[in-house]
């Protein structure tokens, strides 16, 4: 099978996943090695794997990576909505050009199934409902990274309807855990607590997420590649609704940091307040969740705590500090 993405952060929680899951498997991990993607992601199991370095919107890379494989799960993809408000273009040329490419060439190679990891961002935002997101409802993204996550899903079920691909779609809620990079929420607040900088909180930081630790993330993931319908969705969430004020707080208890480090700053633009999914679809074919917010944390904080040399190499990377510069200082 090929893992695209598998370099990044939720690709590489389920690169572990499946390892131990289905010891027999031949996995290729394909990934472009951008600035969130790191080879260190997957140091302890390279022996397991065979790694290539590509672009999913090159189709000669994607066709010679792909000779043999039998299933696609594609996890690459700009994902962070602060940088698609910066810039949206890398996200269309990734987000919607790659998929449509990795599509063709899975076509093309004769591929058995092709999960694509979406996100639950394509149903936009509940603020002022009481709605759990359900498969059958219509996509309203609100960012620019959202709506190439909504085109890249409208392409993968065109493949299925026009050309019977095999494909399944995960859409899967907030997601936290060991190897995010540290300009999401949770890694954020946890090395910005680490070395007593602020923790910036959008807003009045009341908005609500649905948080999952990358392991449930992977388990659904893999379950769907399993047992899921073909041309069908299928929502993953924790059940939980976190307002970024209680991330904050819970962040600074559990590494006996002061109140006083979460700072208020301006919203961004078009935010979306409320995000909830019912997985109940996944339930139904056998998902079961390991972890509650407050042990899915704790165990968080405690990987970053005992990897800060990871984290740190990334909090000094030109890149890292050019968004840190360009996003929260003017905040």
């Amino acid at each position: 099978m090929m893992v695209t993405g598998g370099a990044g952060f939720i690709g590489s929680n389920y690169v572990y996943y499946a390892l131990e899951a289905h010891p027999e498997w031949e996995m290729v991990v394909f990934d472009k090695l951008t600035y969130a993607g790191n080879l260190e992601n997957l140091q302890p199991v390279r022996s397991r794997i065979e790694f290539v370095q590509g672009d999913i919107a090159d189709p000669e890379a994607v066709r010679k990576a792909l000779a043999g494989v039998d299933a696609v799960v594609n996890f690459a993809a700009e994902s962070h909505v602060d940088r698609s408000l910066l810039d949206p273009r890398p996200f269309v040329k990734t987000n919607v050009e790659g998929t449509l490419v990795l599509l063709e060439e899975a076509r093309r190679a004769g591929v058995r199934r092709f999960l694509h990891v979406s996100t639950d961002e394509v149903y936009g935002d509940l603020a002022g409902t009481l709605h759990h997101s359900l498969e059958a409802d219509p996509m309203r993204p609100r960012s620019p990274y959202a709506a190439s996550k909504a085109a890249a899903e409208h392409l993968v079920y065109s493949y299925g309807i026009s050309y019977g691909l095999d494909v399944v779609v995960t859409r899967g809620s907030n997601t936290y855990g060991p190897y995010q990079y540290p300009e999401k929420i949770i890694p954020l607040f946890i090395t910005n607590a680490l070395e007593d900088k602020p923790l910036p909180l959008y807003g009045d930081g009341s908005a609500l997420r649905d948080y999952m630790h990358a392991y449930d993330h992977a388990s659904g993931i893999d379950l769907v590649l399993h047992r899921g319908s073909a041309g069908e969705a299928y929502n993953l969430g924790a059940r939980e609704q976190v307002p970024g004020t209680q991330v904050a707080e819970r962040v600074l208890e559990l590494l006996g940091k002061p109140p006083t480090l979460i700072k208020f700053v301006e919203d961004r633009p078009g935010h979306d307040y409320r995000y909830s999914v019912d997985p109940s679809k996944a339930e139904a074919l056998g998902w079961v969740r390991r972890y509650t917010f407050e042990e899915g944390l704790a165990k968080t904080v405690q990987w970053y705590v005992d990897n800060r040399g990871w984290w740190m190499r990334l909090r000094q990377k030109r890149d890292h500090q050019e968004l840190m510069q360009r996003w929260y200082a003017s905040r």
